[in-house]
C-alpha cells in the first residue's frame, strides 16, 4: 500500500521506503539542509520482514531461527551503513550518518498498545548489533526512551498516547543537532497535551468517588476515561451502573473493564465450571456481559428476543 503512493509522494519531497530493497543502495538517502546543501546521510531501514532478509530453512529449531533472523537484520544494517560511509567518502564531506529502524530492542519498555512484530522468532534486537551510526532513530515502541543508556539510540515514541497506560510518560520529539567530530546534541521537545485522558481504578464506590472530582471540571474537551473495576462480584449491569455515574459529567468512557487480576480469576473460575452447572440463561448472561460497549436498551431487547426463542423451543412439539 505504501509503495503505491511512492511516486506521488516523491513529488512532495517525501521518500517512501516501505520494505527492504534488493539493492541496499536504494535505502541510502542524501538529506539536504535548509540551504539545499548536503546535510546528512540516511540509512532508511523500515520494518524488516523475515522473508525480506532471510531464506527459511527446513529443520531449524526455534533458537536457530531466532539467531538467523538476528544475523540477517544485523547484516542488512551493516550493508546500508557501509554504503553510507562510501557515499560520504565520495562526497568528501563530514556528513553525519543516521539510521532508522522499526523493531523492539533488548531493554525497551513497551506499553499495552505495542504489538509483538516478530512472533515466535525474535524477541528483541540487541543494541550492540547496530552499526556505529551517529544517530539511530527507532520506531515501534510508544514510550520515548534511550536504548541501553545510549544517548544516540532512541525511541522518540508516539506523539499521542495510544493506550491509557502511556499517560504517565510525557510525549516528546527529539531535536538532534550535528557538528563535525562531536557527539550529536539531543534536545527533548515536549508535545502539548491536546486531549485530556485519565485511568480510574477501584471498586464501584471508589470509582464513584473519583468521578465526583469531574463535577468542577472546566476544560474545553470532555475527559476520556479508562475505568478498571475491581470487585469479586459478578455484575451483569456493570455498564449500566457506570453509565449512570457519568451521565451528567464532562467525561467519555472509552474503555470499561475489570482489572487484569479479576479477569484472570473470572477465567479460572469459569474454566472449572461445566455446562451442567449453568442454565442456558446463565451462559447467555455471561456472554452478554462481555459486550461492555452495548447500550442497556439494546441489551434488554436482546434478552427479550433470547427469552422468546427459548420459550418457543421449550413449547414446540418434538420432531416425529
Amino acid at each position: 500500500m505504501l509503495n503505491e503512493s511512492r511516486e506521488l509522494l516523491a513529488c512532495l519531497n517525501t521518500r517512501v521506503i516501505a520494505c527492504a530493497s534488493d539493492d541496499p543502495a536504494q535505502q541510502v538517502l542524501l538529506l539536504e539542509n535548509r540551504q539545499r546543501q548536503p546535510g546528512a546521510l540516511l540509512c532508511a531501514i523500515p520494518f524488516l520482514r523475515p522473508r525480506d532478509v532471510l531464506t527459511s530453512k527446513a529443520g531449524q529449531s526455534g533458537d536457530e531461527k531466532q539467531l538467523a533472523l538476528q544475523e540477517a537484520i544485523t547484516e542488512h544494517y551493516q550493508q546500508c551503513y557501509q554504503l553510507a560511509c562510501q557515499k560520504r567518502d565520495e562526497l568528501g564531506l563530514p556528513l553525519p550518518i543516521i539510521a532508522t529502524g522499526h523493531l523492539t530492542t533488548i531493554g525497551a519498555t513497551a506499553s499495552e498498545s505495542v504489538r509483538e512484530i516478530y512472533i515466535g522468532t525474535l524477541d528483541a534486537f540487541p543494541a550492540q548489533a547496530f552499526p556505529p551510526a551517529d544517530y539511530i532513530a527507532l520506531g515501534h515502541i510508544h514510550r520515548p526512551q534511550r536504548v541501553t543508556q545510549s544517548e544516540h539510540i532512541r525511541y522518540s515514541g508516539s506523539p499521542i498516547p495510544l493506550s491509557f497506560d502511556e499517560l504517565n510518560s510525557e510525549k516528546s520529539i527529539c531535536l538532534v543537532s550535528f557538528a563535525p567530530d562531536t557527539p550529536p546534541q539531543i534536545d527533548i521537545l515536549p508535545i502539548p497535551v491536546t486531549q485530556p485522558m485519565q485511568l480510574i481504578k477501584g471498586s464501584l464506590s471508589d470509582i464513584e468517588q473519583q468521578l465526583s472530582v469531574f463535577q468542577n471540571y472546566q476544560g474545553d474537551k470532555p475527559v476520556w476515561l479508562d475505568i478498571e473495576l475491581s470487585t469479586q462480584d459478578y455484575l451483569s449491569d456493570m455498564q449500566k451502573r457506570v453509565q449512570a455515574m457519568t451521565e451528567n459529567l464532562p467525561v467519555e468512557v472509552l474503555l470499561l473493564r475489570r482489572t487484569r487480576e479479576q479477569r484472570m480469576q473470572t477465567i479460572t473460575q469459569q474454566d472449572k465450571e461445566t455446562l451442567d452447572e449453568l442454565s442456558v440463561y446463565d451462559v447467555f448472561e455471561r456472554r452478554l456481559a462481555t459486550e461492555t460497549a452495548m447500550e442497556e436498551g439494546r441489551q434488554q431487547r436482546v434478552r427479550t428476543l433470547f427469552t422468546q426463542v427459548i420459550n418457543e423451543l421449550e413449547n414446540s412439539e418434538p420432531a416425529q
